[in-house]
């Protein structure tokens, strides 16, 4: 099943592989995409669905060094030769719309601003990527540091943010891009208002379940109204503690979300589930819980074999599966795997910053024949 055609939407995507996002801090000053990150998602574009590395709404939605945004003339422009070439390619591309909230850091925010978050909670241990020299991604010199201590959104700011949003939506489909989707996971701004550990509010963003999913109900809202539900997906990490956002009834707060999402007509979920070694495997009981409650499209990730994708397919628990690390070595990966190839092993020295090494310069299978 892994190798067949399905439509998402409007979109017929030649098979049910998915790029994930993956940073990769290449961007070029004002945070605008390169003729590098054209070549190497154009390189990819053989799976059936690319969604783009995160995408900052806004320059205080950045949190790494050298990410692309969508929020200026130049980075729509940019992201248009992008999109472009995935085209050209034959694939389909999503734009991942993202506000890091309180993952970032005072070097990085505009006039040296504390990052902003649900609450002002800082999580111990959590690091941010930063270039303390300026010397540019070519450069590849980057540190990982704490993140800065955030301040709590007032309740009249988040409507304003909520129409940054809608306006990277806008211009995500203005640069081409397939359709968007929005960064709810990973312990970023939505997933802070969303955890009851990352979030102390006691206003009408906070406290009870309806209330932590009062911001991803209005941001989604609004990007619906702009992009049509069926270009539309969210991605949630339900059952993750990843930085630092810890919820204390996983289970029952990401069915209730996802039955929100149903609701909002949202096409596609993009699970995450944990990818580390000895990572917790999802219960099989949630997911089929999960396929209950929401009736659109589900996209997983998370260390997925060609064997375990298509056990997800034919049970019903997946429509789509990502397959994120592997296509950083193997733009043609879907290929590799369709035929059992071997695959390249990837340089993790060049996973964040640098130039084409470790970007572009994997080989493809007939070259490594060759």
């Amino acid at each position: 099943m892994l190798f067949t055609p399905y439509s998402l939407g409007p979109l017929q995507l030649a098979n049910r592989i998915v790029m994930p996002p993956m940073t990769r801090s290449r961007a070029a000053q004002g945070n605008t995409a390169t003729a590098e990150m054209a070549r190497y998602y154009a390189q990819r574009a053989s799976a059936g669905l690319i969604v783009s590395e995160g995408t900052q709404i806004s320059p205080q939605g950045q949190g790494y060094a050298w990410t692309p945004g969508i929020h200026s003339a130049e980075q729509v422009a940019a992201w248009r030769v992008v999109t472009d070439a995935v085209h050209a390619a034959g694939g389909r591309i999503y734009a991942q719309l993202w506000h890091v909230g309180r993952v970032s850091h005072v070097a990085l925010q505009p006039g040296n601003a504390a990052p902003v978050s649900s609450s002002a909670l800082q999580a111990e241990g959590v690091k941010v990527f930063v270039d303390p020299t300026g010397a540019g991604p070519g450069a590849g010199v980057g540190e990982m540091v704490q993140h800065s201590m955030p301040r709590a959104l007032a309740e009249e700011e988040i409507p304003g943010i909520v129409a940054e949003y809608a306006q990277a939506t806008r211009n995500a489909l203005a640069a081409g891009f397939d359709g968007v989707e929005l960064h709810g996971a990973n312990g970023y701004l939505i997933n802070q208002f969303i955890d009851s550990r990352a979030n102390n509010r006691t206003d009408g963003y906070g406290g009870s379940l309806s209330h932590r999913l009062r911001f991803l109900r209005e941001v989604v809202a609004a990007v619906v109204g702009i992009a049509g539900g069926d270009r539309v997906g969210v991605r949630l990490a339900p059952l993750t503690t990843l930085q630092g956002a810890v919820d204390d009834t996983p289970q029952a707060t990401y069915l209730a979300a996802a039955h929100l999402l149903d609701q909002l007509g949202v096409g596609y979920l993009h699970i995450a589930e944990a990818d580390w070694e000895d990572a917790p495997v999802m219960p099989v009981a949630f997911k089929e819980a999960l396929r209950i409650i929401y009736s659109g499209t589900l996209i997983y990730a998370g260390k997925y074999t060609v064997e375990r994708a298509e056990e997800a397919l034919a049970k019903g628990w997946a429509d789509l599966i990502g397959f994120g690390r592997p296509f950083i070595a193997n733009p043609d990966l879907p290929i590799r795997l369709r035929e059992g190839a071997a695959l390249n092993a990837p340089d993790r020295a060049t996973y964040f910053g640098g130039g084409a090494e470790g970007f572009t310069d994997y080989p493809m299978l007939e070259e490594a024949a060759a």
